[in-house]
């Protein structure tokens, strides 16, 4: 009954064992799909942030290359005014010398050659001025238009490489997706057979261990009735003993009763031999 017990206690240390393992691969399973999914969430939240950088950091370059565009534009303005004063200066100084050399001087045509010559100066030197700043301004022009059209060639390629990134992204996102409902089908298909399977090994197990409770209470009724069978046989042989045991001890109380009686019949025939004697003595005294 021992080694029934345990067997009993080996064999269902196993079951609830494979038990145990199954329900520790279903927990590691669990941390397993919550672990991926943290880790594309993360990947998901990276390529977000590494794309919000991008998009600011455009905006920032563009901000300040207008900023820059603006203040190159300013200050060409402020020189060609600085200029442009200092010609006007120029000019009042002349006139103002030309007019005192007109009141000092009385040639009338020298004053006015002077004056045509010094006037075709003055426009020549203009007309140089404004066709250097309008060569200048062309050329910055075209520069910022060269600048401009790199700047929108270099964002459209930007931009298709962040598209082209997303697209494989999203693909190998989704081939991960039809991977992972793939694996998580054959997952509740192999639970369900791995249940059905639990649930016929354990009416399997029930039917064994109730022929066996069966055998066992079988068992244990014959042990039983033998036992009461036993019990009736040592009750049957204590009362044997008890009557045998008092039968002896009423012999002996017989026995005594006797030897007290013969004990008693000597003592009084010493006391009637002593008396018988003592009279005598007592005569004879």
């Amino acid at each position: 009954r021992s080694f029934y017990d345990q067997k009993i206690l080996q064999k269902t240390f196993g079951r609830w064992k494979e038990w145990w393992t199954v329900c520790r691969e279903r927990r590691l399973s669990l941390r397993a799909e919550n672990h991926y999914r943290h880790f594309l969430c993360s990947l998901i939240l990276k390529a977000w942030r590494a794309y919000v950088c991008q998009q600011q950091g455009e905006r920032n370059k563009y901000c300040v290359a207008e900023s820059h565009a603006k203040k190159q534009k300013l200050l060409r303005t402020w020189q060609c005014w600085l200029v442009y004063v200092d010609v006007q200066r120029t000019k009042r100084g002349m006139q103002s010398v030309a007019l005192a050399f007109r009141e000092r001087s009385c040639l009338r045509v020298s004053w006015a050659v002077w004056r045509r010559q010094h006037y075709q100066k003055c426009t020549g030197h203009q007309m140089n001025i404004l066709a250097l700043q309008h060569w200048a301004q062309s050329l910055q022009f075209r520069a910022w238009l060269q600048w401009r059209e790199l700047y929108l060639y270099s964002q459209n390629e930007r931009q298709k490489e962040t598209r082209a990134v997303t697209h494989h992204w999203h693909w190998e996102l989704r081939r991960c997706l039809g991977a992972w409902l793939g694996y998580l089908n054959l997952h509740r298909v192999k639970k369900r057979q791995n249940e059905l399977a639990q649930e016929l090994h354990r009416s399997r197990m029930l039917r064994h261990c109730f022929s066996d409770w069966r055998q066992l209470l079988e068992c244990k009724r014959r042990i039983h009735a033998h036992q009461r069978d036993l019990e009736k046989q040592a009750a049957r042989i204590a009362l044997w003993r008890v009557f045998a045991h008092w039968k002896h001890y009423v012999v002996l109380c017989v026995e005594e009763s006797q030897q007290r009686e013969l004990a008693e019949e000597h003592y009084r025939h010493h006391l009637l031999v002593l008396q018988k004697f003592w009279n005598h003595w007592k005569s004879r005294l």
